[in-house]
């Protein structure tokens, strides 16, 4: 049994007596919609076959007002209503069974009436009640012949207008449930409409193909445009350099089905030219195709001019922070020249100046330096001792690196390659370096393993101030630890660091 024959009034039993007044009936009756109701197709079929099945002449669906009757379904009749106080059928819906009337002209309660004295010569009538779901009596299915039938309808005959009553109430319960869905459709637009409007976002929804069919209220006010703004006048407010942009991102978006997220310029009330962040999303059926999209234009206009003079900003104290380190540098090399003895101090210190300004560049990036991964840094720092690639191997994962962990991770990787230079493989020839990162995804510690090989034998010697500053630097700065190894191939060193550590 569907969910309507579960919502209908059990057969045989008379309508709800608190039902029954007037203007509960009428409250009632107003959710079926009647008003548009007359002439319904399907109805219509039942009330030819409830004619056919009866051999009678008329056949209606009588919905009873307070001062009228309305035939909504009519088979043999010209009129649509009549005078309720006419109304057999505002009898019978008050009964809890079909109402038979072999001869009205014997019947007391109808000899008099003007449908039986008059043109229309009404005799025979029979009438199912039709009763709402809450039990408010609606009207009748009724067959109406205009000679008496002294022995009424067959077995067959009542039966199948009970069948054909039922399906007349299955008919008006499914238009009920469809008015309401629309009503409530309705109320969720409005409720929709109202917290878009309320936005101070512009909000608005595309068809499947990407064509914008709504705009809250916000777009008006911004565009300065009235509604049914379409979508090719929408398009020209893009400014020209992010026009192209703008749609091939969006196009591509529609494509591939997913999420749209795009920065670029549109054109304000007053002619000036504002930053949105544009996103959208796309509604998918169960299948999994596009049926709708929905989005928002947030104003990021001050923020983005906010972080164009940070940027501004930052570049300028990058070439200030540099210029120190030029400085800085040009100064040990000045001092140096009035003391030979500390020439090979001073050149350490230079070289190690100089590799902090590298590493500076990496980080704030200046024009023609950019990245911010492990590899790219180790890339930047071994360069000059890589000659072509060929001398250092760097393999392994990548991985981001932070501001914070740059600046000690390149003292470190200073410190190896100036003492492989010097002691190690890169005083030979034939020496080589390998760099091998393992930093999968998920793990929460980083290894790195440097290897030498192809240099003079090495053997631990004492420990001095750069061996303390990359312990300092592993241990005191990145949280880490560091085992080194002096084997018959050359220097192995194991760092062990904290990827939290990496990314800070």
């Amino acid at each position: 049994m569907d969910k309507l024959a579960k919502n209908a009034w059990p057969t045989g039993l008379a309508p709800d007596a608190t039902m029954c007044g007037e203007g509960q009936r009428a409250a009632v009756m107003a959710s079926y919609g009647i008003d548009v109701l007359t002439g319904d197709s399907e109805l219509t079929e039942i009330v030819r076959f409830a004619a056919r099945l009866c051999d009678a002449p008329i056949a209606l669906v009588s919905l009873v007002e307070q001062e009228r009757q309305r035939f909504v379904a009519r088979e043999g009749l010209e009129e649509t209503e009549t005078p309720r106080d006419v109304s057999f059928c505002a009898h019978t819906m008050l009964q809890a069974e079909q109402m038979v009337v072999t001869d009205a002209t014997t019947d007391p309660r109808f000899a008099d009436n003007a449908l039986v004295t008059g043109p229309m010569h009404l005799r025979f009538y029979a009438g199912v009640p039709l009763v709402s779901e809450e039990g408010a009596p609606l009207g009748a299915l009724c067959v109406i012949d205009r000679v008496a039938r002294p022995d009424g309808l067959t077995d067959l005959q009542t039966e199948g207008m009970q069948v054909l009553a039922a399906a007349v109430m299955r008919r008006l319960r499914a238009r009920r449930s469809n008015l309401e869905s629309l009503r409530q459709l309705q109320i969720s637009e409005e409720r929709f409409r109202l917290l878009a409007d309320s936005m101070p976002d512009i909000a608005f929804t595309c068809t499947d193909d990407g064509a914008f069919d709504y705009y809250n209220q916000r777009f008006y006010e911004y565009a300065g445009q009235g509604a049914g703004f379409h979508d090719g006048e929408a398009s020209a407010l893009v400014h020209e350099d992010d026009h192209d942009s703008a749609i091939e991102h969006w196009n591509r978006a529609r494509e591939i089905g997913e999420p749209y997220q795009h920065e670029h310029r549109l054109r304000r009330a007053d002619g000036k030219y504002r930053w949105m962040l544009v996103r959208a999303l796309p509604l998918k059926d169960e299948s999994g195709q596009i049926v709708r999209w929905s989005g928002t234009m947030t104003d990021i206009d001050d923020n983005r001019r906010l972080s164009d003079n940070r940027d501004l900003l930052a570049r300028e104290l990058s070439h200030r922070i540099k210029n120190i380190f030029a400085v800085v540098a040009g100064l040990v090399s000045i001092r140096a020249r009035r003391h030979p003895e500390a020439a090979a101090f001073s050149e350490d210190l230079i070289a190690a100046i100089r590799t902090l300004g590298r590493a500076h560049d990496f980080v704030r990036p200046i024009e023609g330096v950019k990245g911010d991964s492990l590899t790219g840094l180790l890339n930047e720092l071994m360069a000059p001792y890589a000659d072509e690639g060929v001398r250092v191997a760097i393999a392994g994962d990548d991985c981001a690196i932070g501001h914070r962990a740059a600046t000690p991770l390149a003292l470190v990787f200073h410190e190896l390659a100036t003492n492989s230079a010097k002691y190690g493989s890169l005083s030979a020839p034939e020496g080589r370096i390998s760099i091998h990162v393992d930093c999968s995804e998920g793990s929460e510690t980083t290894q790195i393993a440097w290897r030498e090989s192809g240099g003079p034998a090495t053997q631990a010697g004492s420990e001095g101030f750069g061996s303390r500053l990359v312990q300092m630097a592993i241990e005191g700065q990145l949280n880490g630890s560091m085992e080194r190894r002096f084997e018959p191939a050359g220097l192995e060193v194991d760092l062990t660091i904290p990827t939290a550590s990496i990314h800070a």
